[in-house]
């Protein structure tokens, strides 16, 4: 069983290690696909996760789904079910910000019949919305609140700022941002002004777009469409050295006995102001793999090993100075 936590100043508690669905909407197309996804889902719970998070955004509907099926399987009494809104497509699934209450409403509703349930317990603008107050979006959550559908609200992908505009209508319980070993903005002010403030943070990406898996040689080239492509991190020279970076990292994980994945996520779950953090699953060796990223802990020394590799092989602010004091 993995380390249990309270969520923020909800009365939810949640495993330190959430599952992430992104790649269960993106990917299980076909019921083989599909199929494979849930039992990823199930083994997941098994191994002692009880947090998971979804998005309508993912595969249209897809995700939602399948973790729908999941917990018809499973039983929803144990898990708590986190998702989104706040992004609207079109036929030829062309995504746009919206966070007007009517689309709320209108997502809200088709998440709970996709979901199979009766409440969220976790609900999350997805992006904000610069056409749309945060006040109009926000009372739209309360709304929400108050008929029983949700039960808290939270933000994902939102600044310092913005967050501080949108505590001026309410209280905030979550945020989910971006961060892992080599993605570390967070922690100049996010994470601290989170922590000050009692709002939980979920992190997502903890794998940097499997940067942090330790299986890159440097020299793939990524299909057209492959998010990777944009990702300066992945241009020939920055990729080489963050794959040397990782194959250090490696070495340093082999020794706890762990892969580089697990020893990345345990890293996120040891930081500062981070409450959870999301990985995800398409099969069932995924569930497991992610299984080992709990039940052991990152001595100091080797914290600070980690900020050695990443000064000498990345030319770019990490550790300790990348961080400001929360104002």
């Amino acid at each position: 069983m993995g380390e249990m936590i309270r969520f923020g100043t909800t009365d939810l508690t949640v495993s330190r290690l959430a599952l992430g669905t992104w790649v269960t909407g993106g990917w299980a197309w076909g019921g083989s696909d599909e199929n494979e996804a849930k039992q990823a889902i199930l083994k997941s719970f098994e191994l002692g996760t009880n947090f998971i998070d979804t998005a309508p955004v993912y595969g249209f509907g897809k995700a939602e789904e399948i973790v729908g099926r999941a917990l018809r399987e499973w039983g929803r009494e144990q898990i708590v079910v986190a998702t989104k809104c706040g992004l609207q497509w079109d036929p030829q699934k062309r995504i746009r910000r919206n966070s007007s209450p009517e689309r709320i409403f209108e997502e809200a509703d088709g998440s709970l019949k996709r979901l199979g349930i009766d409440r969220i317990d976790l609900y999350q603008i997805h992006w904000p919305d610069p056409e749309v107050p945060f006040e109009d979006s926000l009372s739209a959550l309360l709304k929400l609140q108050q008929q029983g559908k949700i039960r808290y609200f939270g933000l994902s992908n939102f600044s310092r700022d913005q967050i501080e505009e949108c505590l001026k209508t309410t209280q905030i319980h979550s945020m989910q941002p971006p961060y892992n070993l080599f993605e570390r903005e967070a922690e100049r002010d996010i994470l601290p002004f989170c922590k000050e403030h009692g709002i939980a943070t979920l992190a997502y990406g903890g794998l940097c777009r499997g940067l942090l898996t330790g299986k890159f040689t440097g020299k793939e080239q990524f299909p057209k469409g492959d998010l990777r492509r944009q990702d300066p991190k992945f241009k020939p020279d920055r990729f080489k050295k963050y794959v040397a970076a990782a194959n250090e990292i490696k070495a340093l994980a082999a020794s706890y006995g762990r892969t580089t994945a697990q020893f990345a996520l345990q890293w996120a779950v040891q930081q500062p102001g981070v409450t959870c953090v999301l990985s995800g699953a398409r099969t069932v060796r995924h569930a497991e793999d992610n299984a080992g990223a709990s039940g052991f802990e990152i001595a100091r020394k080797d914290l600070q090993k980690i900020e050695e590799i990443l000064a000498r092989h990345i030319n770019e602010p990490v550790g300790p100075g990348f961080m400001s004091p929360s104002k």
